[in-house]
């Protein structure tokens, strides 16, 4: 009798469900043959990587038949140096989702949880799972909240540490919301939080917050041992396709993390395009102000069409497309899909109402709007 591969398999990856990401422009071409459709659907910088990330690749490809530096010495010292601290604290991996499966795999087993918020980034119940852990789903502040609708509550996340909880995932600002914790509100949250709970702060699109929301990760990594805060090249730096990221961390738990990590996780390309990119600070100031131009944007012909929207410290923004019945997160994405415009569904975050736009350049965000006025009449 043939046997059924998937009761070979493991419990928690039994019951997972796959990721979804946003729609290749590539397959919606394909599909409906045409050549001139946008993606705001996966978060991605409009501009494109620095230039000088496209030419230290350039210069990299003549290396590329040897393996890369395992360590990724100079990448791992150029990114202590950014956020002065020791090289030992950093550990590089396949973007930063690499990181929240290290961290996963290193901390939890099956006799242990984790803790996240509802409507969290998808990847946080994946990784738990997959390692048959359990995950304690914390309530998130009701849609109804004045200020901070869909995000994360601290009280609530607190609520849901038991005895065997091992990690607490906290996203900042939040992936599908863009809902965020101010500094004040996360230090407090931290010092409420028991040491031997490791605390994985991810700031996957930290550069485009307010400066005054920026959080301190070098006085944060003094003041808790147990903290491990994530970041990316996806975003702002443009290098998604690429997958580079980072944690910043004690070096003990550093050490850790550098022991369940494969050996060539991060590829040379990615780490030549990853040290250029620490140098352009005019491309990430550029890129940041596009965003905030584009939000308001964006906000202002929501509001003019009285789609309610959360407040967001991210490149993207949710929006409630409900509207007295007209739309649903599902069929309006369909319907802007056939005229070449792919946003983000967000149903399997039981959000169904709502879509996630990716902030676009100015003529991206003007299409949008423009089809999204179409597909209501």
């Amino acid at each position: 009798m043939k046997p059924s591969f998937l009761e070979l398999a493991t419990k928690g990856v039994q019951q997972l469900t796959p990721y979804q990401p946003g729609k290749p422009v590539e397959a919606l071409e394909r599909e409906l043959g045409i050549s001139n459709s946008i993606k705001l659907a996966s978060n991605e910088n409009p501009l494109g990587a620095s230039p000088l990330a496209l030419k230290a690749m350039t210069k990299a490809l003549s290396s590329i038949h040897y393996y890369p530096d395992g360590g990724g010495f100079v990448l791992s010292n150029k990114l202590a140096e950014k956020h002065q601290l020791d090289a030992s604290s950093i550990t590089l991996g396949n973007g930063s989702n690499d990181i929240l499966e290290l961290v996963t795999r290193a901390f939890l087993t099956p006799q242990h949880s984790a803790v996240f918020s509802q409507y969290s980034f998808a990847v946080y119940p994946i990784v738990v799972q997959a390692v048959g852990a359990t995950a304690n789903i914390a309530k998130a502040f009701p849609e109804s909240h004045e200020s901070m609708p869909l995000g994360h509550d601290p009280d609530a996340l607190l609520s849901q540490i038991d005895e065997k909880t091992r990690i607490i995932f906290i996203a900042n600002p939040n992936n599908p919301t863009g809902t965020w914790l101010d500094p004040a509100t996360l230090e407090n949250l931290f010092s409420n939080i028991a040491s031997s709970i490791i605390i994985v702060l991810d700031l996957a699109y930290t550069e485009y917050m307010d400066e005054k929301l920026q959080p301190p990760i070098k006085l944060w990594l003094e003041k808790f041992p147990n903290l491990v805060v994530t970041q990316t090249f996806s975003k702002v730096y443009a290098l998604a396709g690429l997958r580079i990221g980072y944690a910043m961390s004690n070096p003990e738990i550093a050490d850790i993390l550098n022991r369940v990590r494969q050996p060539f996780n991060t590829n040379a390309l990615a780490q030549a395009a990853a040290i250029a990119s620490l140098d352009d600070d005019e491309h990430v100031i550029k890129s940041v102000a596009m965003n905030k131009t584009g939000k308001a944007f964006l906000q202002n012909a929501f509001s003019q069409m009285q789609l309610k929207f959360l407040p967001t410290m991210g490149n993207f923004i949710a929006v409630n497309v409900a509207r007295g019945g007209l739309g649903d997160g599902l069929v309006l994405y369909q319907k802007l899909l056939a005229q070449g415009v792919i946003v983000r569904p967000v149903a399997n975050y039981a959000m169904p109402e709502y879509l996630r736009i990716t902030i676009g350049t100015h003529q991206q965000n003007e299409r949008f709007i423009k089809t999204l006025k179409q597909c209501f009449d």
